[in-house]
């Protein structure tokens, strides 16, 4: 692979039936957009030009209303877990590194897809690494999402278990590492009513201090 010339591609994860927020998180408003048009447009820098979003409980409701450009993978057994559906957005995009976006990190800003891509391609994008941002928060270092694998890592997901947690997959890793941003967005876990409200109320003070 040439990591000059080919960059992670983007898959965003929206599979969940959203069960506590009573709402399909993947299209809730969050200052006129939705976490899909946020995620795609923060992860311009990724240059890809057809990003794939994996849907599930409300693949109705997302085929609908997603941006044209996104390429839509619905996972069936989304019951079953998420490494399922990353496995299907594996196949979809062979031999390429992945961009792992959940939409519950929503407001994740360009400039951590940037200090990913700029890290993984200075790497020269090993084909078994894994790579997070992290942030120092309450003492401690904290890494968060989205998250980018090579793309031998991401191959070996298809023989995992649909319910196997990733980690289980990280201790795979070589390297791993992760990078210092200062968007505490990585850490932010859209599943209630609550944490929609925190979110809005965060992007209506950030516009008024503009």
């Amino acid at each position: 692979m040439n990591s000059m010339t080919t960059k992670p591609a983007l898959v965003i994860l929206a599979a969940g039936a959203s069960s506590r927020l009573g709402e399909c998180k993947a299209l809730v408003d969050l200052g006129g957009l939705n976490p899909l048009q946020r995620l795609q447009i923060a992860a311009a820098a990724l240059d890809d030009k057809e990003p794939v979003v994996v849907t599930g409980a409300h693949s109705k409701e997302i085929a609908l209303a997603a941006p044209k450009e996104l390429a839509l993978l619905d996972n069936r057994d989304w019951q079953a877990g998420r490494t399922g559906g990353i496995a299907l957005a594996c196949r979809s995009r062979p031999n390429r590194d992945l961009v792992l976006a959940p939409v519950d990190t929503p407001l994740v800003g360009a400039e951590v897809f940037g200090a990913l891509l700029e890290s993984w391609l200075g790497a020269d994008a090993p084909a078994r690494g894994w790579l997070g941002p992290s942030i120092e928060h309450e003492g401690r270092i904290r890494s968060g999402h989205p998250i980018v694998l090579g793309r031998e890592l991401a191959a070996e997901i298809a023989q995992l278990d649909p319910d196997m947690p990733l980690r289980d997959l990280r201790q795979r890793a070589d390297p791993l590492w992760l990078v210092p941003v200062q968007d505490a967005a990585i850490l932010d876990d859209l599943d209630t009513p609550q944490d929609l409200a925190a979110l809005r109320l965060r992007l209506t003070r950030e516009r008024e201090a503009r």
